[in-house]
């Protein structure tokens, strides 16, 4: 490499000799420098190179090759999880997968939190400054004093979500043989023509109208002691071991944003029978169901099936079986329209 050539591992400079806004809001966020490749993380926790991009890349994180790009942070932390798979606390795939969960789930999580501070940035842009570095610096200073109130917030979410979990699986262990799988509702809402409406307004008010329907969907849910599972786009999937109260969490969700004529329409299906659990999430029939039924729903309606329905107590609900229908996956399928008294 030529004296003067810049190094491939070296923070990109600006014309005042300091790194670049990127790399500075990194080094801020980390508070360290990436001093390790990928084998040498390997030598020093005494484990195969494949091992260590194999839970690097389960993190979601980006493959560097071999790239100086892990920081002292970054070994203690693959160390940690080397450290339960030695012990044979866990073994390496639940350790990959365990990570990949917690990878994907930071990963939404921060760019939701990145999303909400976009119009605190263009404040700060529409400051005019004529100091290139002035607006880099505010970021850093903002991103400052968020670290670590955040943080402490994230762990403390993190034990309150671990104790309900806890919960949920004691609840299972009374009542059900298999603590992998449990009777449930589940409940599939939808946006109605979303596609369409997505193409007449602007990006931005794309994003606020998702955060909208997702934050109502989920306020809906908690209030019915219910659980959101994931957000697919336009979609909210979530379940509640009631399924009175899974019907009125859909109730809800009609009235809250179906109901509102500053928000689309919206349809729902429900579906009840076996699901499994794994990391965080839910499958089988009736999830696949749900989501099938949502498309059967005309506008601001609730579609259920028989398994739900004959759940449902006589003396408050009455329902009307609908012509049947194809339905992917399940052939012809006779939904269920359902009403209170």
């Amino acid at each position: 490499m030529a004296p003067d050539e810049p190094s491939q591992d070296a923070p990109e400079l600006q014309d005042d000799g300091l790194p670049a806004p990127d790399d500075r809001v990194e080094s801020a966020l980390l508070r360290e420098e990436p001093a390790y490749a990928a084998a040498e993380v390997a030598e020093t926790l005494g484990v195969p190179t494949a091992q260590v991009r194999r839970l690097w890349r389960a993190l979601g994180l980006p493959d560097h090759g071999d790239a100086r790009a892990f920081t002292d942070s970054d070994v203690a932390a693959l160390g940690d999880l080397v450290g339960l798979v030695d012990g044979e606390i866990v073994d390496l795939d639940l350790a990959v997968g365990t990570t990949r969960a917690v990878g994907q789930t930071m990963a939404r999580l921060a760019d939701w939190q990145v999303g909400t501070l976009v119009h605190r940035v263009e404040e700060i842009e529409a400051r005019g400054t004529t100091a290139p570095a002035t607006a880099a610096d505010d970021a850093v200073r903002l991103v400052e004093r968020l670290r670590e109130p955040f943080e402490e917030l994230l762990v403390y979410a993190w034990r309150r979500h671990l104790a309900a979990a806890v919960g949920r699986i004691e609840a299972l262990g009374a009542n059900e043989e298999d603590l992998h799988s449990t009777e449930v509702t589940v409940g599939f809402a939808d946006i109605v023509s979303f596609t369409a409406l997505s193409n007449q307004i602007s990006r931005e008010d794309v994003g606020d109208l998702i955060e909208r329907f997702e934050s109502r969907c989920a306020d809906v849910v908690a209030l019915q002691q219910g659980r959101v599972i994931k957000s697919i786009g336009d979609s909210v999937l979530f379940v509640n071991a009631d399924p009175v109260r899974a019907l009125e969490t859909a109730e809800g969700i009609i009235n809250k944003i179906g109901r509102d004529t500053r928000m689309p329409d919206v349809r729902v299906g429900l579906a009840s029978g076996s699901v499994v659990l794994r990391l965080g999430d839910v499958f089988g029939p009736p999830v696949n169901l749900a989501a099938r039924l949502t498309n059967v729903a005309r506008r601001n309606r609730i579609i259920i099936d028989a398994a739900t329905a004959d759940q449902l107590p006589a003396d408050q609900f009455e329902t009307r079986r609908l012509p049947g229908r194809p339905v992917r996956g399940f052939g012809i399928l006779e939904p269920l329209a359902v009403w209170r008294h």
